[in-house]
């Protein structure tokens, strides 16, 4: 999602300049030069909790359901709301802040792109919960999954955090918000592609449990192998393609195609709970019935 973020603001923020004038683009170039430099890891911030979507954040009956600017001085801005759903920011040494939609005039002090250290003074984290949380914790490694590098979520909370001047990329362009998520959306809906990974560790696993079973060569089960197989790289098909067919912005960065992307993350949203329903097929009761390492011992 960081990536996602620094992509699209690469250009967003040259061409923000090229209207208004102010310096964010060479405020970005900056500050990818110190994450290149240090090697940080950043978090891409842009879902809102909303509150009620029919409504913008100028018309919240709480003005923090959107990250805002509550309070602006010589030195930066100040701001407050959430962010939610945000995977990986637990391990990200930055988090950029930036509109999740549309704006209109009406919503300017919601307009605000923003790099923050992840432990800034008034940020919160609540970590969120996951259903095998409590068979992680136990004794041995079996359940602990990818225990140094998996991932994890959290709601940001952010109470009158500051950002300084050399850190703000959007202050108040409302008409450059929509640019910004839609750039974000086409990049990060390509990077769906990743999920294929994850496809073909479930494929594998099926495929070895059906060798257990003793009943590789039966032919339903070589189709529902094949089915797998087939949906996941339907979808790596899809994000690789977006990118073959992608397009060089002003600003010198290259932005994948729209459509590709979207047919994508369409792609994600069904495929993999197919092939995850064929691995069960497959495996049978083991999937969810399965004793923890503790349980064995």
């Amino acid at each position: 999602v960081g990536m996602d973020a620094m992509n699209s603001l690469h250009s967003t923020t040259f061409e923000i300049d090229e209207k208004h004038g102010p310096d964010y683009h060479k405020r970005f170039l900056e500050f990818v030069k110190m994450m290149q430099k240090e090697n940080f890891v950043i978090g891409g911030a842009m879902t809102d909790p909303k509150g009620d979507r029919s409504k913008g954040p100028s018309e919240q009956e709480d003005p923090d359901l959107f990250t805002r600017i509550v309070k602006t001085d010589e030195n930066g801005v100040y701001v407050s709301g959430a962010k939610a759903h945000q995977t990986g920011c637990i391990n990200s040494h930055w988090i950029i802040l930036m509109p999740t939609i549309r704006l209109t005039e009406a919503d300017k002090d919601w307009a605000i792109v923003g790099a923050i250290p992840a432990d800034a003074k008034g940020v919160t984290y609540i970590y969120g919960r996951q259903s095998c949380d409590t068979r992680s914790m136990e004794e041995g490694d079996i359940d602990d999954g990818n225990a140094k590098f998996g991932g994890q979520e959290a709601l940001i909370i952010l109470d009158n955090v500051f950002i300084p001047w050399d850190k703000v990329f959007m202050n108040g362009e409302y008409e450059f918000a929509s640019m910004l998520v839609e750039r974000f959306t086409c990049y990060h809906r390509r990077s769906y592609v990743c999920k294929t990974g994850l496809g073909d560790v479930l494929i594998g696993a099926a495929a070895t449990i059906a060798d257990y079973n003793g009943v590789p060569k039966v032919s339903h089960i070589k189709d529902k192998i094949i089915e797998m197989t087939h949906l996941n790289e339907t979808i790596f098909a899809a994000g690789i393609a977006s990118s073959h067919q992608g397009q060089k912005m002003k600003s010198g960065v290259f932005l994948n195609d729209d459509m590709l992307a979207q047919v994508c993350k369409h792609n994600v949203t069904r495929f993999p709970y197919e092939i995850s329903r064929l691995a069960q097929d497959i495996a049978g009761g083991l999937v969810v019935t399965l004793p923890s390492e503790k349980d064995f011992r």
